[in-house]
């Protein structure tokens, strides 16, 4: 019986003592309280999250209602640190592990917080959206990321602080690592540059239709800090360095007033005077009369009898929608093609092709040619 009460001796040494000096029933009760409140996020996030829903939901405006949904993830972290927070309050460690659990509890309330501030900066990026009447939208982006970065990375010292970590000498190094790499990217600093006076200048904004001859067309999809995204007509995606777009000539069809009708209508030498002028003046009464089409006090428009080609009496015809929209554009052309089709017709003449004349002096016999055969040589040089 000795040897039992023995065993029994060390049995409750290992029971008392653990680990780092703390019993296994403590260890066994603090992990029951840490379950309890993994428990608790369920219920949490089933009522707490629904009511607070509920309430939002109540409002004039949605913008709580969007919070509320962007901080869920965040708030449902909250029991999570509570039950690190109240587990290491009741084992009561000592030393190196109380430094541990705190410095861990503190960590878990910095991951929160900031995470929070980084989730609500996707809803408040549309109430800085009321910054596009002072600002472009591609300059809120901007901001919006550069907020990001600054709240990640004050968050990341943040906690390397927590941990007893200096952050100072880690940005005096970093700062004399920046000027090494500096030199070898000079190329991302320019485009960072050439991106901002991009932005600044306000020369294509997202969804703008632009043309760098020699580069690219197409729709600008979004602008970068070191390059900007153009989707081509065939549905490719380029990535354009900002340089290439801030040092050469962008031309934005997306910033026109009207877009710009320029004909030259050929009619036949054999169309008379009379013609001509029923041909100009139904063309033009047609621009005219349109509201398609710009006055001409506020675009030029011009119908004229323009010069004498090759093949053809040629019509001048230079007029300006007020649409900018290519669907449209086509639509009122196809429209104004059918009015000169008709006109023309109509006036009796006809539409100039090219055409070559072949004069013929005189023309052969009506007889079969006489066929006269070479002379041949023999080896003698005598003609036969």
């Amino acid at each position: 019986m000795d040897g039992f009460g023995d065993f029994w001796i060390l049995v409750s040494g290992v029971w008392e003592k653990g680990v780092g000096g703390i019993d296994v029933g403590k260890m066994l009760t603090a992990a029951g309280i840490f379950i309890g409140f993994l428990l608790l996020r369920r219920l949490f996030s089933k009522f707490v999250m629904s009511w607070l829903k509920s309430v939002t939901s109540r409002s004039k405006t949605s913008i709580d209602d969007v919070m509320i949904e962007t901080l869920e993830p965040p708030l449902r972290l909250v029991p999570l640190v509570l039950g690190v927070f109240f587990s290491a309050r009741y084992l009561q460690p000592t030393g190196l592990v109380s430094d541990v659990a705190d410095n861990l509890v503190k960590t878990l309330i910095a991951i929160s917080i900031f995470w929070g501030l980084l989730r609500i900066l996707q809803p408040l990026s549309s109430v800085l959206s009321n910054l596009e009447k002072v600002f472009t939208v591609e300059l809120v982006d901007w901001l919006v990321k550069s907020i990001r970065i600054a709240v990640i990375l004050i968050g990341g010292a943040t906690v390397l602080q927590i941990w007893g970590i200096e952050v100072a000498p880690i940005i005096a190094g970093a700062g004399l690592f920046g000027v090494a790499v500096a030199l070898g990217a000079q190329d991302l600093f320019k485009n960072l540059i050439a991106g901002l006076l991009i932005i600044g200048e306000k020369r294509f904004r997202k969804g703008d239709w632009i043309l760098v001859v020699g580069v690219v067309e197409g729709t600008v999809e979004s602008i970068g800090f070191r390059s900007t995204v153009v989707r081509r007509f065939d549905k490719a995606p380029v990535m354009v360095p900002n340089t290439n777009l801030s040092d050469t000539a962008v031309i934005n069809f997306s910033g026109m007033t009207s877009r710009r009708i320029y004909w030259t209508i050929g009619v036949t030498y054999n169309t008379s005077v009379d013609q001509l002028r029923v041909i100009r003046d139904g063309i033009e009464n047609y621009v005219l009369s349109d509201g398609a089409f710009v006055a001409p006090e506020d675009a030029a428009t011009f119908v004229r009898i323009d010069r004498f080609s090759d093949n053809s009496i040629d019509i001048m015809l230079y007029c300006f929608t007020k649409t900018t929209d290519w669907g449209e554009w086509l639509k009122i052309k196809e429209q104004l093609a059918y009015h000169i089709k008709q006109t023309v017709e109509n006036a009796g003449s006809g539409f100039a092709f090219p055409s070559r004349s072949v004069y013929v002096e005189h023309l052969p016999a009506s007889g079969p040619e006489i066929f006269v055969p070479p002379s041949i040589k023999k080896n003698t040089g005598k003609t036969i």
